[in-house]
């Protein structure tokens, strides 16, 4: 009797890692808890596997988009980097958007004329899945911190051009007089108190330090099947929330199985959370507090509890910690935007004829009002926007592509600061994004609207 307790030990890491007795071993959501390779071949495995995975998907974006550099004559972000111009998706030999936009959803699907840009857009590393950084920021981490977020077995995939500016302005409700507070700086851990004592109260300067302590993560820990080449003190929130905007830094929802049916998620900005109620990738979370509890709690390992013990999930205290980053997280608005009156619409005054034009649409033919109501253009729901009408199921490196599902209605203030767009990022530019919904809603906007139209969403 006094082997029983190691036996049934024995037993539930069997379970735990896929395998039952007596019985082959089955697909499941679940990671093995004990490896099943030591982590050195892992490691040697995955370096050596690395050219063919990053070659498929810089392949795959090749032949999706136009990648060039060529941005807006004069048109930037707020902080100067240049906005980049025209459409990037490809399409189809023969085809023009003219013509699909004359077209039925079941005669794009039948003759498979939907836009590849327009389909899902995997992981670099979809079977893989995990969070990936662009080298900019890996860089600065490491510069700062000495801490290293470079997998050994992906890159960030994306071109820097396509990506928010680096390091982002922040911009707070209760400061608005300050302007940008980030002093042209990546905040981190290393440099926060200097930026922030004597504009933010103790509670607040706490939470954030709490949102720029890293803290272990599925690929970035101290285990023997993480996906860095040394042990990792982990992710900090601001690594992908960069200065509380976003940085392109990606990931795979935590709540959807099989692996090949996962989203590729975009990291959304927090500039605005305050004006926003619904939280999460399926919007399950209905508070800024809850999206921070359950981060750490489960997004950050893939929603599997088992793991997050093993490797040392961080638990937050609700009543203070998750309160004191909830607060600092509120704080964070949208850059200024000089042209729009304290009604979120145009002062006539100060907008262009394109951009007065391009309101009328915005609030008309384009219908984009109906999820995007101003003063900050969210109607804080959720949309299908049954784009799966429009082509037949495929699977696409190693993402099945097929229905999205209800998608939240993101804020469009600011959003010129914020590409690439959609959930997953599969849109590169405002003008893929204006086509895309043009295409998908039926509004059958001329060249001419589109362009007026994007020089609105610009102004926001």
């Amino acid at each position: 009797m006094k082997n029983r307790k190691p036996i049934l030990f024995g037993l539930v890491a069997l379970s735990c890692a896929g395998i039952v007795l007596g019985q082959e071993e089955k697909k499941s959501s679940y990671l093995p808890v004990v490896p099943k390779e030591e982590f050195s071949a892992t490691m040697s495995r995955m370096k050596t596997e690395k050219p063919t995975v990053m070659k498929r998907q810089k392949d795959l974006l090749q032949e999706r988009y136009d990648l060039r550099n060529d941005p807006v004559p004069g048109g930037t972000m707020t902080r100067g980097k240049p906005v980049q111009r025209g459409i990037r998706v490809k399409l189809a030999p023969g085809t023009s958007w003219e013509k699909l936009a004359a077209m039925t959803p079941e005669e794009i699907r039948g003759g498979d004329l939907f836009p590849q840009g327009f389909l899902p857009l995997p992981h670099p590393n979809h079977p893989e899945g995990g969070m990936v950084f662009p080298q900019f920021e890996i860089n600065e981490i490491k510069k700062q911190e000495g801490r290293d977020l470079t997998r050994f077995d992906l890159d960030f995939d994306l071109p820097d051009h396509f990506l928010p500016e680096f390091p982002a302005p922040i911009f707070l409700t209760t400061r608005p007089d300050l302007g940008d507070v980030s002093q042209g700086k990546l905040v981190t851990i290393d440099n926060f108190f200097e930026l922030f004592d004597g504009i933010l109260n103790p509670k607040q300067i706490e939470g954030l330090r709490l949102l720029l302590t890293p803290f272990p993560q599925q690929q970035f820990n101290q285990t023997s099947d993480r996906r860095s080449e040394r042990p990792s003190r982990g992710v900090a929130c601001f690594d992908c929330h960069a200065n509380g905007h976003a940085n392109g830094a990606t990931h795979l929802v935590g709540d959807i199985r099989p692996q090949e049916h996962r989203h590729r998620l975009d990291t959304p900005s927090l500039r605005g959370v305050n004006i926003q109620r619904l939280f999460g990738s399926q919007r399950a979370l209905k508070s800024v507090e809850d999206f921070t509890e359950f981060e750490q709690r489960a997004a950050y390992f893939d929603g599997d509890p088992v793991i997050a013990t093993k490797k040392g999930a961080n638990i937050l205290e609700r009543g203070s910690q998750v309160q004191f980053m909830a607060e600092f997280q509120e704080l964070l608005d949208f850059p200024p935007a000089p042209k729009l009156d304290i009604f979120g619409k145009l002062n006539p005054e100060k907008a262009s004829a394109a951009e007065r034009r391009g309101q009328d649409l915005f609030f008309g033919k384009a219908q984009c009002v109906i999820c995007h109501p101003p003063p900050y253009y969210t109607d804080n729901s959720m949309h299908n926007l049954q784009a799966e009408r429009f082509f037949k199921t495929k699977t696409i490196n190693g993402l099945v592509a097929s229905a999205d599902g209800p998608i939240k209605t993101f804020p469009l203030r600011g959003i010129k600061d914020s590409p690439p767009y959609l959930h997953d990022g599969r849109l590169l530019t405002l003008e893929d994004t204006v086509e895309y919904f043009n295409l998908i809603s039926g509004t059958k906007l001329s060249a001419d609207e589109k362009d007026d139209l994007v020089a609105f969403l610009r102004v926001l």
